[in-house]
């Protein structure tokens, strides 16, 4: 019996040694390869081969914009015991991100391979609330409106996403499907110490406590950089293959004005057309003039823009910084390090880095917004945006969905702007109403008073692979692409193909744009309370915001700040309601009265769009208004919209 047993080892020994050598050749991922590229930029250069972005999200099929207001698109099928059925992949692959502004307390159950045995379950609110390990924070969090979750989730043989309530809202869930290259395993709670040890470093990173790491051997490029208009400065320039690391830009302030007159140059391996050409400031993540962008990944912090983007090239690379003349002519003194190694660009495996300026200042009916419009192979990895309303108001342009067409297909149909960028509620209070960054996503900026807002979000496991082309859109509005826009948008990819045409950054295009027309809604206003002063609101549809309803009494005041105005002199109009309770309203500035009396009672209640009040004049020491009011009996009730800041 050992002689036979001994003789079929031999037999199969060849084969065994084919199998094992097979084994270590597929590419291994698991949770701990997925969370080195949330602390490690090193390979974010490199293809996903043999692998397909996908994402299943709550978007409205009808090109309507219910996108998870009623649950109705949230999940794939109600199962027998009206459980939903909200995620289903079959094969390999990896859950890289998953979304909502609507969590809820109900249990979600994760199932693999083909089985009725539950893998392992959470609350849907603890995949984001820090409580559940390994789900912690920051890679898991809420902030900005919207709750997001960064754990990667791998799976071998399919996965199902089961949640136990009876209404799901608001979802996106992104993932990758692998294929047999690929050797996985799926992802358990309980995390090996390789694991955990790949957790807390993430963790690190993204807690701002550790660089994000690249390994490379740096060199360094210094220079002392004396710039003035009409001339341009060559800040790195290499003749050999390598990679640049690292740019730092100290003194960020220099590049804060409305003008955004200075550009920078990428370009590698005399390529025709630079692979970068953007302003300083737009590439660095500013808003609207201002530094804002404080990433893991670049941004703007004590002074200094940063960027660790990793940028391959074959055999040459150069940096310019460019000076166009404008109404702003200083001359500008600073200071550059560009952070390299010579370790070449491996062709097969990994594309150059290249980012889309795509600038438009007066956005097209029926036409969305580009992010990138990109032939060749390679892979989607961040995006920033600067969008403004031309039509003064509420911001509805940022209802519009994300939208990529890959290699033809469209693989991600998003719910929302604001969605895309892991946020949520735009113009409601401590949502999405402000600038805030976080690590790898945030607010640029966040002001109806303007009518406008910026964001960014970086894809680091979840980039969004293409073999053929990529067509990544934004639309501005929630159907039809009609809500009128200027917007600037960057998008970040690596291609194995350089560009065919860029838009080259000129005056007219980069000046910020400043509105004539300024709305200070209720809701987002800063008031002050004199006496007595009760307030209810209701839905105002027409305006896009809420009715404040103020209840009065002779004494009460009630103060609104004008801080967000720009100096200057202004007609003050009001969209207010009349009301069977209306009191009467007159404006002051400090101890001066500045309008007449406003009647606000009628019979019925009826919608005044625009009451000429006064003619107002902000400045510093005057950016104050105080309403103060005259009731009788049971007229003592003001129905506030909107008040209405034209320049003069």
């Amino acid at each position: 019996m050992k002689k036979w047993l001994f003789i079929i080892i031999l037999l199969l020994s060849p084969v065994l040694k084919f199998h094992a050598l097979a084994q270590k050749t597929k590419k291994e991922v698991s949770l701990e390869t997925e969370l080195k590229k949330l602390s490690n930029l090193e390979n974010l250069s490199r293809y996903y081969d043999d692998s397909k972005s996908l994402q299943v999200s709550s978007y409205d099929r009808t090109g309507g914009n219910n996108d998870g207001f009623a649950g109705t698109y949230s999940y794939i099928r109600r199962n027998a015991d009206s459980t939903l059925l909200i995620f289903e992949a079959k094969g390999k692959g990896v859950i890289d991100r998953i979304w909502t502004p609507t969590p809820t307390n109900d249990t979600l159950d994760f199932y693999f391979g083909d089985t009725a045995t539950i893998s392992f379950s959470i609350k849907f609110s603890d995949l984001f609330s820090g409580n559940t390990f390994p789900f912690i924070h920051p890679l898991c969090g809420n902030e900005i409106g919207g709750y997001y979750s960064y754990l990667p989730i791998p799976f071998t043989n399919g996965c199902k996403i089961v949640f136990r309530g009876d209404v799901m809202r608001f979802l996106q869930i992104q993932y990758r499907e692998l294929g047999n290259s690929k050797q996985l395993k799926n992802f358990s709670m309980n995390l090996s110490r390789d694991e955990k040890q790949a957790l807390a470093y993430a963790s690190d990173v993204w807690n701002g406590n550790t660089k994000i790491n690249q390994s490379d051997a740096l060199l360094d490029c210094k220079t002392e950089v004396v710039l003035s208009p009409g001339n341009s400065k060559t800040i790195f320039n290499s003749e050999k293959g390598g990679r640049i690391l690292y740019i730092e830009i100290e003194d960020a302030v220099l590049f804060e004005n409305q003008y955004n007159n200075v550009d920078i140059k990428i370009s590698y391996d005399d390529e025709e057309l630079p692979a970068i050409y953007t302003p300083i400031a737009d590439f660095f993540g500013y808003s609207f003039g201002s530094t804002s962008m404080q990433s893991i990944v670049m941004g703007t912090k004590n002074n200094t823009n940063y960027c660790y983007l990793p940028m391959p090239f074959d055999k040459k690379a150069k940096i310019e910084l460019i000076y166009r003349e404008s109404d702003i002519n200083n001359e500008l003194r600073f200071s550059t390090s560009v952070y390299y190694s010579n370790k070449k660009r491996d062709k097969k495996n990994e594309g150059k880095l290249y980012v889309d300026w795509n600038r438009v200042t007066q956005s097209i009916e029926g036409e969305p917004l580009t992010m990138a419009n990109v032939q060749g192979k390679g892979h989607y990895i961040g995006t920033l945006m600067q969008t403004q309303n031309l039509n003064p108001g509420m911001t509805l342009f940022f209802e519009g969905d994300d939208i990529a067409i890959v290699d033809g297909e469209n693989t991600i149909h998003g719910t929302g702007s604001e969605d895309y960028f892991n946020g949520g509620w735009y113009a409601f209070l401590d949502t999405w109403d402000r600038a805030m960054s976080l690590p790898i996503h945030g607010s640029l900026n966040y002001s109806l008073v303007y009518g406008r807002t910026g964001a960014y979000r970086w894809h680091l496991t979840d980039k969004i692979s293409f073999n053929k082309s990529l067509k990544y859109d934004m639309e501005h509005g929630p159907d039809g692409n009609k809500e009128v826009v200027s917007n600037t948008t960057l998008g970040f990819y690596y291609c194995d193909t350089p560009k065919k045409k860029i838009t080259e950054p000129t005056n007219e295009l980069s000046k910020v744009y400043s509105p004539n027309t300024f709305m200070l809604y209720p809701q987002t206003m800063k008031l002050n309370l004199w006496v007595d002063v009760e307030m209810k609101t209701e839905w105002c549809l027409p305006s896009g915001g809420y009715t404040y309803i103020f209840k009065v009494m002779e004494e009460s005041k009630i103060r609104v700040s004008l801080d967000e105005l720009p100096e200057g002199k202004y007609k003050l109009y009001f969209d207010y309601k009349e009301s069977p309770e209306g009191c009467e309203a007159s404006l002051w500035q400090r101890q001066n009265q500045i309008s007449s009396l406003i009647n606000t009672y009628a019979e019925s209640k009826v919608r005044k769009e625009k009451l000429f009040v006064c003619e107002v004049e902000v400045n510093d020491k005057k950016n104050t208004l105080t309403l103060r009011f005259k009731t009788r009996d049971d007229k003592n009730k003001f129905f506030l919209n909107r008040m209405i800041f034209e320049k003069i």
